[in-house]
């Protein structure tokens, strides 16, 4: 199983940059871009929370689960 953080996908879409989108939530650019570049651990709800407001997603657009493949 694979969680995948899809940001990178959502801001190319609302045509928002890293620092303009960290200013607005209230995160640091490099916190962002772990998230951006999928490699969180965790993400707060309030962020994500953030993240859906200003960006005008639900956290479906921004998290896909990916089931293991079993052969």
């Amino acid at each position: 199983m694979s969680i995948d953080i899809r940001l990178d996908l959502v801001m190319v879409k609302s045509r928002i940059r890293l620092n303009d989108l960290a200013s607005r939530v209230g995160i640091t650019e490099a916190n962002l871009s772990i998230l951006k570049n999928n490699k969180a651990k965790a993400i707060r709800l309030s962020t994500l929370n953030a993240l859906c407001r200003e960006l005008d997603c639900q956290p479906g657009d921004l998290i896909q689960y990916i089931p293991d493949e079993r052969d």
